[in-house]
């Protein structure tokens, strides 16, 4: 039997949370008690329609790539709660093209992002984790973080060092009793895939309430386990 209720009271910091697979994660935790910090670049338009169950919500400003703004996020955070149970990086961001005609702007904005922005906070936010000597870091990878597609290396690599991080990560934190996950979707029904052209059959992906159950699952887990990685395809595929 999966028990929510170790979710109730817990402070759970989310970044990449004002959409997708961040803000879905966000609305179902909610349900269970839980104190939410919702960091986004964009929180201007973040409904909290649906979180009325949680036991706090704060909408925090934040740029994952400027380590100003993570340690001020972090700061923030811990001046307010005391404490942060579990930190989910799911900021991400991915613009598709071959190598040789892709835009290098758009190749360092994707490691800024998705890796420079999950080591930051897992660095800020785990320290903090040690010196409690507990916590949980899930980090949203994909499947472009173990596969090699065409027309998503800046994506791919960006993904891969994500999934290499994380590895380092839990060699490293697990001692300490801070334990960190890889979660490694197919393709998700999302915004994601708003500004990107042609789009594929999007009605084959995961859904974002989905994989957020999936992650949610991942947090409640028995206290002696720990789940690594996990990777969660759509019933045909990667896609």
């Amino acid at each position: 039997m999966f028990d929510f209720e170790k979710l109730r009271g817990k402070t759970i910091v989310i970044t990449g949370a004002s959409r997708g697979i961040g803000y879905e994660t966000a609305r179902q935790l909610a349900n269970f008690g839980t104190n939410l910090v919702l960091g986004s670049r964009n929180i201007t338009n973040l409904s909290l329609e649906g979180f009325e169950r949680a036991s706090s919500v704060s909408l925090v400003e934040v740029d994952v790539s400027d380590e100003d703004s993570v340690k001020k996020f972090f700061q923030d955070t811990v001046e307010k709660y005391g404490s942060v149970d579990v930190l989910i990086n799911s900021a991400g961001t991915g613009v598709f093209a071959s190598i040789l005609e892709s835009d290098t702007q758009d190749f360092d904005m994707m490691i800024s992002v998705n890796l420079k922005g999950t080591y930051l906070c897992s660095k800020y936010f785990g320290k903090h984790m040690i010196e409690q000597k507990n916590g949980r870091i899930l980090n949203i990878v994909s499947i472009a973080g173990i596969t090699a597609i065409p027309g998503c290396g800046g994506y791919c690599a960006s993904k891969f060092g994500v999934l290499g991080l994380t590895r380092v990560l839990q060699a490293e934190l697990r001692s300490h009793g801070v334990y960190v996950s890889a979660v490694i979707p197919g393709a998700v029904n999302s915004k994601f895939w708003d500004n990107i052209e042609p789009k594929p059959d999007i009605r084959k992906m995961i859904s974002v309430e989905t994989l957020a159950k999936h992650i949610i699952y991942l947090l409640i887990q028995p206290e002696d386990a720990s789940i690594d990685e996990v990777v969660i395809t759509p019933p045909l595929g990667i896609l």
